[in-house]
């Protein structure tokens, strides 16, 4: 068994599945790689048997947290990264990844900075990557990465940890990281729960994910029927009071707009 898995989530007919798995296919370290997918069909297992790659079925419960738990539950190693279809990892993504957390004692997640994918071009500089990059900055240091305070005050501005750039230390997480309910926020939701836990947030800052946006995204999807505005506000909550909450709600719905076509 090895240390590290890539377990990606598949959904339908992804025309950028074939795209992911390549880039974790050439990591400069080599690694497991599993599919999981509430939507079996010919074109996911025709990739998965092209690329060697064990598939998963998941014929529970369906949803994007489901989901995601799901192929979490799948991953048998120590460190588990659960790679979105859409999405892309630089070829020093694991190498980094084995590196940094060897720095702390009790690793619970590792993330890495980002970059976005639109029209098969790498961005790296926009207003929302900007206003992410300086939410972290507190966290370039490793002093802080084991500060519960640190953390959950970045936490409580925003979410500025993108989701496929996470790796989960799994002897240091629960058995379930996503809670159903959400569809928007439910990772904002999981670093507020792990925020919590004794332990580091490993942040890497090169910029070694990248996240597509184009408008069949699920996050576009969301975008165009208001789902998030009512879940950042049930997460400000939980930092802050409902007066204050509704005060952030709105100023960062702004940032939203970064992902319109």
């Amino acid at each position: 068994m090895k240390e590290h898995t890539f377990a990606i989530c598949a959904y339908k007919e992804s025309e950028y599945l074939e795209e992911c798995i390549k880039s974790l296919k050439n990591q400069t370290v080599s690694t497991n790689i599993i599919l999981a997918t509430s939507t079996p069909n010919d074109y996911i297992s025709g990739l998965c048997s092209k690329y060697n790659i064990e598939m998963f079925v998941n014929n529970g419960e369906h949803g994007i947290t489901q989901d995601w738990n799901f192929a979490y539950a799948k991953a048998d190693s120590k460190y588990v990264t659960i790679a979105h279809q859409d999405d892309v990892y630089e070829p020093e993504y694991v190498e980094n990844l084995l590196s940094y957390i060897q720095k702390v004692d009790k690793p619970i997640i590792f993330f890495t900075d980002y970059g976005e994918l639109r029209d098969g071009k790498k961005v790296y500089d926009n207003k929302l990557l900007k206003i992410k990059r300086l939410m972290l900055l507190p966290l370039r240091r490793k002093l802080f990465w084991s500060s519960k305070f640190v953390r959950r005050r970045i936490l409580s501005l925003g979410s500025p940890i993108c989701c496929p750039a996470v790796t989960y230390i799994k002897e240091n997480c629960p058995e379930v990281v996503f809670k159903s309910g959400f569809r928007s926020d439910e990772d904002w939701e999981a670093w507020e729960m792990l925020s919590r836990r004794k332990g580091a947030f490993v942040y890497c800052k090169k910029p070694l994910t990248l996240h597509r946006i184009h408008e069949d995204s699920e996050t576009s999807k969301i975008l165009g029927d208001n789902a998030r505005t009512k879940e950042d506000y049930v997460m400000f909550c939980k930092f802050w009071p409902k007066f204050i909450a509704k005060i952030l709600t709105k100023v960062y719905g702004t940032s939203e707009k970064s992902n319109d076509l």
